[in-house]
Formats: C-alpha cells, sequence, structure tokens
C-alpha cells in the first residue's frame, strides 16, 4: 500500500493572515473593542480602498524587481484634475472620470517609455514623476482646495450599494457572505481533488478544517458587521472586481507569468524570447491607470481635491507588497497576499489612531513593521540557500 504524502501549511502564504488577525485582536484589546464596530469596519474599507488599489498596481512593480514612486502624486494630480472639472467647469461626472484616467494612462505611457525604451531605471523616472506630479497638483489647484463635489461623484468613494434591511440587518451583505463560504469550500474541496489526481502531498486534515474555519469566521465578521451599518460600500465591489481581475493576470494568463520569469532572472526570460521591455511598459502603463482610479476614489471620499491629497501613498502600497510576502528581489508575490498587507496597514493605522498614537509613533511602528517583513523574506531566502 502506498504511504500518504503529508505536507505543512505555507506559513509565508498564511503567516499574514494570522498577522492580521492578531494585529486586529491586540487592537480591539487595547481600545476596549472600538476597533470592532460596525462603523470603525465600515471606516476600514472606506478608508483603504485606495491603497489597496494602488498595491494591487504595486504589486506587479515589485514582481519586476521594481517599485513607483510616483503613485501618490498621480492620485493627487488626478483628483485635482476631476476636482476643477466638476467644480470649475461644472462638467458631467463621467467626463471628469474620463479625463483623470487618461491622466494616469499618459503618466504610465510616460514613465514606461523611459524605463522600458531608453533604459532609464525605474527608481530614477518615477522618483522624477512624484516631484512633477506634485508641483502640478499645486499649479493646478493653486494651493487651494477644490469642493464640494457633486454627490454622484462622491457615491464612487463613500456611497453604499443597495440594502434589503430585516431587523436592522441587510440580507444583501449576509448573501455575499454565503457565496463568499460557498466558494471557500468548494475552492479547498477543488484543491484536495486536484493533489490526490496527480499525487500530490495532502495537508492534514485539521490544519484545511483550522485554516478555513479562520477564514470563514473572518469573512463572517467582516460581513456581518456591514450589514449591522449601512451594508456594503461600493468601493467594496470596486476592489474585489480589480483584486479578482488581477489575481486571474497573475495567476492564469502568459502576461502574468512573463513578469514573474521578468522578475526571477531578466536575462533568462530574454533568452526565453519574452519581450522584457514590452512587459516593463505595460505594467507601468498599468500603474498609472490604477493610480488615476485611485485618486478617483480618494476625492470622491474626501468630497474634494486637495494638494496634499496622496501624500505617502506610494509608501504605503509599496510596504503593502513587502508586508504581503512579495520577495524583495521580485519574481515572487500574490494579488492576495498584496491586499491583505494592506489591510495590516490599514488596521495598524486604524487602531493606532484609536489608541491615540500620535503619527510620529504611527510612522515608527508602520516602519518597524515593514523591516521586520522584509528581514524575515530575506533570511528565509537564505536558509534555503
Amino acid at each position: 500500500m502506498e504511504k500518504k504524502k503529508i505536507a505543512n501549511l505555507d506559513m509565508k502564504q498564511y503567516g499574514m493572515f494570522l498577522a492580521l488577525v492578531a494585529i486586529y485582536l491586540i487592537f480591539a484589546i487595547l481600545t476596549g473593542g472600538a476597533n470592532t464596530s460596525p462603523a470603525n469596519i465600515n471606516n476600514l474599507v472606506m478608508q483603504n480602498g485606495y491603497v489597496v488599489i494602488l498595491a494591487v498596481g504595486m504589486l506587479l512593480c515589485v514582481l519586476t524587481g521594481n517599485i513607483d514612486l510616483g503613485v501618490g502624486s498621480v492620485v493627487a494630480v488626478t483628483g485635482a484634475a476631476a476636482g476643477i472639472i466638476l467644480v470649475d467647469y461644472k462638467m458631467n461626472m463621467w467626463v471628469a472620470i474620463l479625463i483623470a484616467l487618461l491622466i494616469g494612462l499618459a503618466t504610465g505611457v510616460f514613465a514606461g517609455a523611459f524605463i522600458a525604451y531608453l533604459g532609464i531605471p525605474p527608481f530614477v523616472v518615477t522618483l522624477a514623476t512624484m516631484l512633477m506630479g506634485r508641483g502640478l497638483t499645486y499649479t493646478l489647484l493653486q494651493a487651494q482646495t477644490k469642493g464640494p463635489l457633486p454627490d454622484n461623484f462622491v457615491f464612487v468613494g463613500a456611497g453604499f450599494l443597495p440594502t434589503m434591511k430585516v431587523g436592522g440587518i441587510d440580507l444583501v451583505s449576509i448573501i455575499v457572505a454565503i457565496i463568499a463560504t460557498i466558494a471557500v469550500i468548494l475552492s479547498e474541496l477543488k484543491s484536495i481533488k486536484t493533489k490526490k489526481k496527480y499525487g500530490f502531498a495532502l495537508n492534514p486534515t485539521w490544519q484545511i478544517v483550522l485554516k478555513d474555519a479562520v477564514l470563514l469566521f473572518i469573512i463572517w465578521f467582516f460581513f456581518y458587521k456591514l450589514a449591522c451599518w449601512n451594508g456594503l460600500p461600493f468601493v467594496l465591489l470596486l476592489m474585489a472586481i480589480l483584486v479578482a481581475i488581477y489575481a486571474f493576470i497573475t495567476s492564469q494568463t502568459v502576461a502574468g507569468r512573463q513578469i514573474y520569469a521578468l522578475g526571477g532572472n531578466r536575462k533568462a526570460a530574454q533568452l526565453s524570447g519574452i519581450n522584457t521591455n514590452k512587459v516593463f511598459f505595460w505594467v507601468y502603463v498599468n500603474m498609472g491607470v490604477l493610480s488615476s482610479i485611485a485618486g478617483i476614489v480618494l476625492a470622491a471620499r474626501n468630497a474634494s481635491a486637495t494638494p496634499k491629497a496622496g501624500d505617502g501613498f506610494e509608501m504605503d502600497a509599496i510596504a503593502s507588497c513587502y508586508i504581503g510576502g512579495a520577495a524583495v528581489a521580485g519574481g515572487a508575490g500574490t494579488i492576495v497576499g498584496a491586499v491583505v498587507g494592506a489591510f495590516v496597514m490599514g488596521i495598524l493605522n486604524n487602531g493606532m489612531s484609536l489608541y491615540g498614537w500620535t503619527t510620529d509613533i504611527q510612522k515608527i511602528v508602520k516602519g518597524l513593521v515593514l523591516l521586520g517583513a522584509v528581514t524575515v523574506d530575506v533570511i528565509s531566502k537564505r536558509k534555503k540557500g
């Protein structure tokens, strides 16, 4: 009789989920449960929507072994453009959104061309776009805030999907939780079936049950809290769509595999026939477009466009990728990991603010968390080597 192969859970894959839960529980204790209120869960989603969007795009840059320092400035300048169009020119919301997206696209094309076809290091190019974008934002807004923005535009960042309340509970949120539960169970069963079919090692049953139980608890806690508030924020739907699209691209398409190959070894990727310049180009064009989407969401959330918008967002997006398990040298990382990393940063920000820590202390803590995540990644690779 063939001996059954046993595997253990990939702690790098699930360690961030555990860290997310641990950090949340620590601040739940420190704040006396203030961070568990339905209103605060809703704020977590809305306040971190643009960070998640940026982290999704930033992961592609990180996978190539590089970063984009200009995303915060693109967020600012696209939000400023939308604000000016809506407030000063009284134009249609869709015109403002379209122009903001085109500005993001143009910024991505500009950066991508210098990086991919002129061979200028991404760090230098994106540092330049960061400085130019911030200067352009102040020039457009003349150091003034544009607002308030129209309600239909504000809905993008602060609106809610239709609800169906019964006894104060939104049934739409509960239905989504049920669908998510079924999806998790079916995905697990499919994974087990695939491993058995190809003779791969299986995780012990208790590990699978424990992992899924924790994941389902998080899902139900999250959606129940939203159900007790105003239901599902529109920005949550937007995030879910983008995460699903990019998770599919990175894991199931040729374009996604080419990014991983480029980050793993650029010369080997070129020798295998991959046009690495083209990959670099579309990765940074994509980052520009996603930055403009984040800029639209932020301006809508604030109901105004401000010169300081997006300040430091590039650091949060980069940190989200590394905290979520992306390799410093490139070639390794997942969209889900980047999203989890973004929420780790969000829960840290939220918890420290509720507890009353100053922004100075918050920056120190976030810096230590980032350094710790990268250190663990580097040391683990040395041990494997």
